[in-house]
């Protein structure tokens, strides 16, 4: 059990109980959180995720194929699956890029040393994904993290992860070009990663 202490506006500190990965599970088996509901467990407290839209959905299949065709059966890219961070973090990201595995994760969720890229589809959630998310990424010692901002056509890099945060952070505009820190020749211009520009919606 850990306990946190936060600070409620005009209020003294209160003492929150956070739940372990293992109670979390458990209040899935036995019904306290319905299969199908749109939670994900970060920092040891259960939190709503945002409804998806289009063209959220949209990036996520997008980035998927173009990670999948570049890399190919270097990685296993893995859509809105859970990764342990830790006892009291398992978030769902968008786009998982993690080691091959035989099993498929059958008999575990990946783990931050198993992974290679995490990537968020931002439309309505950027503030959620580039700070609340970032900090628990970079406690967590994911070197690569990167947010998909499909609205304003970012894509913002967090990198050099500490426990204070990301040190090291860009944004990217549609003709720039990154490449993955585990595999630095596989580079890819932002743009391709979104709807192209000559493409509107009807």
């Amino acid at each position: 059990m850990k306990i946190k202490a936060i600070q409620v506006t005009g209020m003294a500190l209160l003492e929150v109980r956070l739940l372990t990965v293992e109670e979390y599970h458990r209040m899935g088996e036995v019904g306290i959180l319905d299969p199908d509901e749109q939670v994900e467990l970060i920092e040891g407290q259960i939190v709503k995720k945002p409804v998806k839209g289009k063209a959220h959905s949209a990036a996520n299949k997008h980035v998927e194929k173009l990670l999948e065709t570049r890399l190919g059966d270097q990685v296993l890219v893995r859509l809105q699956d859970p990764i342990q961070l830790s006892n009291f973090s398992e978030p769902e990201p968008d786009i998982a890029v993690v080691k091959p595995n035989p099993l498929f994760y059958e008999d575990h969720h990946p783990t931050s040393d198993e992974v290679y890229l995490i990537i968020e589809v931002a439309d309505t959630s950027l503030n959620r994904d580039t700070e609340i998310k970032a900090k628990t990424y970079a406690k967590s010692g994911i070197i690569d993290y990167w947010v998909l901002d499909v609205s304003n056509r970012q894509l913002y890099i967090f990198r050099e992860p500490s426990q204070d945060g990301y040190q090291n952070q860009m944004i990217l505009s549609d003709d720039d070009v990154i490449s993955l820190l585990a595999f630095p020749t596989c580079s890819m211009v932002v743009k391709e990663m979104l709807r192209p520009t000559n493409i509107s919606y009807r």
